[in-house]
């Protein structure tokens, strides 16, 4: 068999090869080379080809000097760090929960809102933060009056943690997995010899959990940040941008819907500067999970 895969290697890859030519890396080529033109959705302004359209880095120039832009990025990156400590704070004590209680049916049920589309999901929990939050649960009149639990995205700051609860929600039972086979990896042997030379639960984790939970943290903390920095239709069905609550996804798309005509080019730069930025930080970040987990 190994001969067989050998042998016919190429041949077996090259569907995948061209899938991925056609639908990720020439778009993105096309895209690249756009974001330097006056494009417009369905025409080129001043040319009836791309290169005769040619703006050099006017797109980008006007991407930094948005105030829109740079408001969507610093709202971004409140999201990311808040999202990215919720979540990986809950999925790791989910995991820890289930991997005591050693039930498989706790596997499935956090499992199950990561089965959830994202538009469908927002519409649900935006039920949820303004009518059973805010007029029922926590209302003035409720006996359990939180003001911080209501009206959640009608205020950016509110609205940072309503959006990390919604994204928790959802993401948890999938992280939890990861963190759970990595839990399962650690030998017993060792929590074993640290109970008998009298380490506390809490030094355990710290000193023996966590430095061999480092493989499942350098995934964790990747797929966090990068669908932390990515999200986009959760940010469209609770807020819609509203209230100075706008991430970069949904700046990107709107970018073509506040211009008469569309101004593809302007939002084609937002994207290319976009995927720099999540480049960047999460190669950054892989990098330093990977040292740490080596010196663990």
């Amino acid at each position: 068999m190994e001969k067989y895969y050998k042998k016919w290697f190429k041949v077996l890859s090259l569907p995948a090869v061209i899938l991925f030519v056609v639908v990720i890396l020439l778009p993105f080529i096309m895209g690249v080379a756009y974001s330097f033109t006056a494009w417009r959705g369905s025409y080129f302004k001043g040319s009836e080809h791309w290169y005769g359209a040619l703006v050099g880095l006017k797109n980008y120039i006007k991407v930094f000097h948005s105030q829109k832009f740079i408001s969507a990025l610093i709202y971004t990156i409140k999201f990311t760090l808040v999202a990215v400590i919720v979540k990986n704070v809950v999925s790791l004590a989910l995991a820890l929960m289930v991997r005591r209680i050693g039930k498989g049916i706790f596997r499935t049920v956090f499992f199950f809102p990561n089965l959830l589309g994202g538009l469908a999901m927002g519409f649900v929990w935006s039920f949820i933060f303004q009518n059973v939050f805010s007029l029922m649960l926590f209302s003035e009149d409720s006996p359990i009056h939180i003001p911080f639990l209501c009206n959640m995205l009608q205020d950016p700051n509110k609205a940072v943690f309503a959006m990390a609860i919604m994204a928790t929600w959802q993401t948890a039972g999938y992280l939890m997995l990861i963190y759970l086979n990595g839990l399962n990896n650690i030998p017993e042997d060792l929590y074993e010899a640290a109970s008998i030379d009298g380490a506390t639960p809490l030094q355990q984790f710290r000193h023996i959990t966590v430095p061999m939970l480092m493989p499942a943290f350098t995934i964790v903390f990747f797929l966090t940040l990068s669908s932390s920095f990515k999200m986009l239709d959760e940010n469209l069905a609770l807020t819609n941008g509203d209230f100075g609550t706008r991430m970069l996804s949904l700046q990107i798309l709107l970018t073509t819907r506040e211009n008469t005509p569309p101004n593809y080019g302007m939002a084609q730069a937002q994207a290319v500067i976009f995927f720099v930025l999540i480049a960047v930080v999460s190669i950054a970040q892989v990098i330093i999970t990977k040292r740490k987990e080596i010196e663990a």
